[in-house]
């Protein structure tokens, strides 16, 4: 007897059979990823059941869900605030400034690492630039008070002077920080995305490069014309990423760096920090829990909306 009138004398359709055949054919490659599906349940997923925190009035007694509803009161105490204007700005302006400066700062040293023939000195330069996205925000706070401690700083007394210039209370003049917070953003996270940007470089055909020297090409029109349009779908799907957290905030580059200073709570308060500080002070985790629920949603909403308007340019490049 044939399979297909085993098959029907079973009852089962043949797209069923089908399906099982391939679900046993590949049973081991979907065994593995069985711990990462479960990580994403238990540490993702899971979660979200707290969102309805936000919604609530805590009472630790009556427990998570059974404390008071309280509807958008939480929400009200957030947006409410003096300081709500102050730190949904900086919150935006400076993950806008970090969006664009890590890009092309990426971009770059990625190009500039596939221009190098050397394979040792290569591995090198990649492993240097990728050392600061490695290392703890606390110690980089430390190392930029290294640089410009009042008392020991190497600016104060080692570079000011040598330029006639006055010492600097950098601790307390607000001017300077959005510039030293951009820059020792650019400096940790650029080599991040820098390796992922050669990584795409990397796997361009080899023969575009050749054709384009055969027509007598320049190096620079190489990059223009095919390294740069052939890698913009990666670059495309990171800034959709990046604009995804656009309200969030590395919490240790505005807290720790500038050592968590008073007088400078005007450019270095953001959504992460205010929340934080609130925490400790009030203790009032529903009105925390709203700002993660804030965050997400516009996060969520501002992916969608840039990923339409890049489908709209070149539905290549959409992520979805």
């Amino acid at each position: 007897m044939g399979q297909a009138a085993v098959v029907r004398e079973a009852g089962l359709p043949k797209v069923r059979t089908k399906k099982w055949k391939k679900t046993r054919r590949y049973g081991v490659l979907l065994l593995m990823t069985v711990p990462g599906i479960l990580y994403l349940l238990i540490n993702n997923y899971l979660p979200m059941l707290g969102v309805v925190i936000a919604f609530k009035d805590i009472n630790y007694a009556k427990g998570f869900f059974n404390s008071d509803w309280v509807g958008l009161q939480n929400f009200e105490f957030l947006f409410k605030t003096t300081d709500a204007y102050i730190i949904t700005r900086n919150t935006i302006l400076y993950n806008v400034a970090f969006i664009v400066l890590n890009l092309i700062a990426a971009i770059a040293l990625a190009i500039l690492l596939n221009e190098l023939k050397n394979r040792w000195l290569s591995r090198f330069y990649q492993s240097a630039v990728l050392l600061p996205y490695l290392i703890s925000t606390v110690i980089i706070g430390y190392l930029v008070f290294a640089l410009l401690s009042g008392d020991s700083g190497m600016l104060n007394n080692k570079i000011l002077p040598l330029l006639g210039m006055h010492e600097i209370n950098w601790y307390s003049e607000t001017k300077y920080w959005p510039y030293i917070l951009t820059m020792v953003s650019v400096w940790k996270g650029a080599g991040h995305l820098c390796i992922i940007f050669l990584a795409a470089i990397v796997g361009i055909d080899q023969e575009y490069y050749e054709a384009a020297t055969i027509d007598g090409a320049s190096r620079w029109q190489q990059i223009r014309s095919i390294t740069i349009p052939l890698i913009t779908p990666v670059i495309t799907i990171m800034t959709l990423f990046a604009i995804g957290r656009i309200f969030y905030s590395d919490f240790g580059l505005f807290y720790q760096v500038p050592l968590d200073a008073g007088a400078l709570s005007p450019v270095t308060n953001v959504i992460d920090t205010y929340v934080y500080r609130a925490l400790l002070t009030l203790g009032d985790i529903g009105m925390s829990s709203a700002a993660g629920v804030y965050q997400s949603l516009v996060g969520f909403i501002f992916v969608i909306v840039s990923n339409y308007i890049v489908r709209k340019i070149n539905s290549e490049n959409a992520l979805f």
